[in-house]
C-alpha cells in the first residue's frame, strides 16, 4: 500500500501536467482534457487525504470526489456544446479564433 505522500506527489504531477496543457494548448478539446486532468488530480487528493481521518469520517474524501466527477461531467457537457456551436459557425476549434463571446 502506498503512503499519502506518494498519492500527493502523483496528484501534483497530474495537476502540473493539466496546468501546462491548459496554458500551452490552442485546441479547445485539448484544453478541456487538461481541465479534466486537473479535476482528477484534485479528486485524487481528496481520496488520499481522507485516509488520514478516523474511520467514521473516512467517506468524506470519496463523497467530494464524486461531486468533483459530477461537476466535471457537467462542465464538459456545457463546454463541448459551446465548442460544437462555435465550430459550426467558424469551421475551426482553435481558441484564438473564438472571439464571438467577447464584448
Amino acid at each position: 500500500m502506498f503512503s499519502v505522500t506518494a498519492y500527493a506527489v502523483v496528484s501534483a504531477i497530474l495537476f502540473g501536467i493539466g496546468v501546462f496543457g491548459a496554458v500551452a494548448r490552442r485546441h479547445a478539446v485539448a484544453v478541456l482534457i487538461s481541465i479534466e486532468l486537473m479535476l482528477a488530480a484534485a479528486a485524487l487528493n481528496f481520496v488520499s487525504f481522507s485516509r488520514l481521518h478516523p474511520a467514521q469520517q473516512a467517506v468524506s474524501g470519496q463523497v467530494f470526489a464524486i461531486f468533483i466527477i459530477a461537476v466535471a461531467a457537467a462542465e464538459t457537457l456545457v463546454a463541448l456544446a459551446l465548442v460544437f456551436s462555435l465550430h459550426r459557425s467558424l469551421k475551426t476549434a482553435h481558441l484564438e479564433r473564438f472571439n464571438l463571446l467577447k464584448w
